[in-house]
């Protein structure tokens, strides 16, 4: 179970997933799986989804209860803890949302405006795993700070997803959802009876995840609400436990399902404005945003140059940080529901922005390990690997 947790293990399955879906989308397998994902399978009336969207519904519910773990972690007792030290990746993490939708808005906001937020988000669990692969001797001031930046970044996607993506509300399921969590926080309070507080916990986080389903917000938003309300001793023990099934299961199937499309049959000019639009937002446009945000942010906190992130580490974070993978291929699907063809488009530009983001940060991650390691430092970054498990 060690490597299942290590963010290089979830790193390489995610890139490996994703490079299956396009080559089986691709083949003569591809339009006999694509049936077999949109068969229905549920309660009419309760939650009737298709195999695809129980994937990209109700598993992706897991990684975003994971994140949510790992959110009021750094809020609490992490790089997160205070205004201060939350101020710098905060504010690098905001431009690193603005520019990509800004620079998406005008490159294709007169083809589909909606796709602003495709751009916006980094993967956690990519650019940590590409930090563990290739980076190392890193400082691990530079592993912390990516983490924290990336962090905020998947706040910010949590926030737009319940904002911008939600359905006409039925605020009656979503008061029970509330109850049901309610409930469900109630259960994870220690009793006389412990073997019944796991399937308290089951139920009432299987019916707060039905509820938010039928509300009309988004059902992964359930999986926030759940890591934020559970205790925080018990959240982590549950992570544990369930990082490697979210990490060899959840989130690469994910991934496979959502890189099914087939690559369109037309020359790369001839690509819509919303393609090209996603594919330099994100990673030039998180290089610029992260960068500029970073510095302007160090300049106003007056942050000494010995112990801040800035310069080629800066820009090196910057460059990760276009990793957008599995948010933005979430936030394709929530933005271009109504294009099938953009929507395919949209995820060929999330894996084509994605890997330029892979080639260019790793190339400077392994670079600057190097000098890190030439100057005398040997500190290494964790990757996710429990000595103790």
């Amino acid at each position: 179970m060690r490597i299942l947790r290590s963010d290089r293990f979830a790193a390489i399955a995610l890139a490996i997933a994703a490079i299956a879906g396009l080559l089986v989308a691709n083949s003569a397998l591809g339009s006999g799986v694509n049936n077999i994902l949109h068969v229905h399978l549920g309660w009419s009336g309760v939650a009737d989804l298709s195999i695809a969207h129980w994937v990209t519904d109700g598993l992706l519910a897991i990684f975003f209860f994971i994140v949510a773990v790992d959110l009021r972690h750094e809020f609490t007792h992490g790089e997160l803890n205070s205004p201060r030290k939350a101020a710098v990746p905060a504010i690098a993490a905001v431009f690193g949302v603005l520019v990509p939708a800004a620079l998406y808005l005008v490159m294709a906001g007169g083809t589909q405006p909606g796709g602003w937020p495709i751009p916006t988000a980094t993967d956690i669990a990519f650019a940590l795993g590409l930090i563990a692969l290739v980076g190392r001797n890193l400082p691990k001031r530079i592993r912390v700070f990516l983490l924290a930046l990336a962090v905020l970044d998947d706040l910010i996607a949590i926030v737009i997803i319940a904002v911008f993506f939600a359905q006409s509300i039925n605020f009656g399921a979503l008061f029970a959802a509330a109850i049901m969590l309610l409930f469900f926080w109630q259960a994870g309070k220690p009793n006389k009876l412990p073997w019944l507080r796991p399937i308290l916990l089951s139920i009432f986080a299987v019916l707060t995840w039905l509820l938010v389903y039928n509300s009309g917000v988004h059902a992964t938003i359930a999986g926030v609400a759940l890591g934020l309300v559970m205790k925080p001793e018990l959240a982590e023990k549950t992570v544990h436990s369930i990082l490697p099934f979210n990490n060899a299961v959840v989130l690469p199937l994910f991934a496979f399902v959502s890189a099914l499309v087939v690559i369109p049959n037309m020359p790369l000019w001839q690509m819509s404005a919303v393609f090209f639009g996603i594919v330099i937002a994100l990673p030039v446009g998180k290089l610029i945003g992260i960068t500029l945000g970073g510095w302007l942010a160090n300049t106003l906190m007056r942050v000494p140059r010995a112990v801040g992130i800035n310069g080629w580490d800066l820009v090196t974070v910057a460059a990760v940080g276009g990793i957008g993978f599995t948010v933005s291929l979430l936030m394709n699907e929530l933005a271009l529901a109504d294009d099938p063809a953009l929507s395919n488009q949209g995820v060929l530009a999330v894996l084509t922005g994605s890997a330029i983001s892979i080639v260019l940060g790793g190339l400077l991650v392994a670079w600057r390990s190097r000098v890190n390691t030439r100057a005398g430092g040997h500190e290494r970054p964790e990757d996710g690997l429990d000595p103790t498990d």
